[in-house]
C-alpha cells in the first residue's frame, strides 16, 4: 500500500497536497482498494464554500457509495473532470491523475488537525 509522505490524511481516507493556499483532495490508496472498481464520482459542489467534516460529493464502486468528506474548510474552486469519464483513474492513480478536486483554504490551521504518513499508516494497520 502506498502512503506518500508529502501528503496529509484525514480519518476518513481522504488524502490532502498543500501548496500555498490551495489543496488537492482525494481519497488514499487504502480506500479506492477497499471500494474496489469504482465507476462513478460526483462532486457537484463546485464554488461553494464548505466546512471540514461536510460532504462535497460521492464515489460510486461497483459494489457500495461513499460519501466524500472535506477534510478542511475552504471554497472548492476545481473538479478533476477528467474522471468524469474516466473514474476508474482513481484506483489506477490515487494520488496523481485521480484526485478529486482543488480548495482554497479559508483557515490554514486545520491542516494541523490531519494525520501526517506514519499516523496514516497506523491507522489502516
Amino acid at each position: 500500500m502506498n502512503i506518500p509522505s508529502n501528503l496529509k490524511y484525514t480519518k476518513d481516507h481522504e488524502w490532502v497536497l498543500v501548496d500555498g493556499d490551495v489543496v488537492t483532495i482525494g481519497i488514499t490508496d487504502f480506500a479506492q482498494g477497499e471500494l474496489g472498481d469504482i465507476v462513478y464520482v460526483e462532486v457537484e459542489t463546485e464554488g461553494e464554500t464548505m466546512d471540514a467534516e461536510e460532504v462535497f460529493g460521492t464515489i460510486e464502486a461497483v459494489k457500495t457509495v461513499s460519501d466524500l468528506f472535506m477534510p478542511v474548510t475552504g471554497e472548492i474552486i476545481e473538479f478533476n473532470e477528467n474522471l468524469e469519464a474516466n473514474p476508474e483513474t482513481v484506483n489506477s492513480d490515487p494520488y496523481g491523475d485521480g484526485w478529486m478536486i482543488k480548495v482554497r483554504l479559508s483557515n490554514p490551521a486545520e491542516l494541523d488537525n490531519l494525520m501526517d504518513a506514519a499516523a496514516y499508516q497506523d491507522l489502516v494497520g
